[in-house]
């Protein structure tokens, strides 16, 4: 295990430590399925992105593997929407949200978690007519990205399909500029020694994260590539006052981008 997994062992077992807070908010979702996706899926950006092309359709009664699956909101939504969910990720906490959901929900199939590294776990499902993962791929260096993708074309059907939703960096001078606003979670580059501490902890690798990576990547492993290229117009609600209507302006966003898009194949 390198000092990356390490991190993000680390990272995400402190992150999803209250866990009676994890599965209640996943609950309170499932209890409201149609009123949470028609929402999150015109609204939220990794949502968005996701869920594109009827996805969510798509997956009723197919065998479905999410990889990094966190917070496990994801996994919990395609297995109430019928899909059969296996759900990987390296920290032990993301399988006892799962647990503990499974318990408290009656899914037509109970969601499978694997645990641990993706690369050495034993898998005995194989033929996944989909392998996911949201804003996932990221936090893998390059090298093991490939062994990754290596791996995912073992386990995928035939016919199958991979898709991921990731944070894209296109333009270094926007992401430059992205470092000087503060977020919550992350100090502002102008806080010099609060973003060097918060740098030094940060679970992501220094990495190439633009599209033209992401294609390259699926071109030496998948037939057919598609770039979906969304959220540029969405992220300026960071820089709305908080008492502007921040949801409706994303959900517009949304719907004008949908209108102009380029789609990269």
């Amino acid at each position: 295990m390198d000092d990356n997994q390490k991190k993000n062992i680390e990272f995400y077992d402190q992150k999803y430590q209250f866990l009676d807070a994890e599965v209640n908010g996943i609950l309170k979702r499932l209890n409201k399925l149609d009123v949470f996706l028609a929402d999150a899926t015109s609204t939220d950006t990794s949502w968005v992105g996701l869920y594109q092309d009827n996805f969510q359709k798509k997956i009723v009664g197919k065998k479905v593997l999410e990889l990094g699956c966190g917070d496990c909101a994801n996994a919990a939504i395609m297995a109430a929407l019928g899909a059969e969910v296996y759900a990987n990720d390296i920290s032990s906490k993301s399988g006892e949200i799962i647990t503990k959901v499974n318990e408290l929900y009656k899914f037509t199939q109970p969601i499978v978690f694997i645990e641990g590294d993706f690369l050495t776990a034993d898998f005995k499902e194989k033929e996944f007519d989909y392998v996911v993962g949201k804003a996932f791929l990221h936090h893998l260096t390059h090298n093991i990205e490939r062994k990754f993708f290596s791996k995912i074309c073992e386990l995928l059907a035939p016919t199958g399909e991979s898709r991921f939703f990731e944070p894209a960096v296109n333009s270094r001078i926007l992401d430059e500029i992205r470092w000087h606003i503060p977020v919550p979670g992350r100090p502002s580059k102008f806080s010099a020694k609060a973003f060097k501490l918060w740098k030094a902890n940060d679970p992501h690798p220094e990495r190439d994260n633009s599209s033209s990576h992401f294609r390259n990547l699926g071109l030496k492993y998948f037939r057919d590539v598609k770039i979906i290229n969304l959220g540029t117009l969405e992220r300026f609600h960071r820089l709305l006052p908080t008492s502007f209507n921040k949801r409706s302006f994303r959900k517009k966003a949304f719907v004008w981008e949908k209108k102009t898009s380029v789609h990269i194949k």
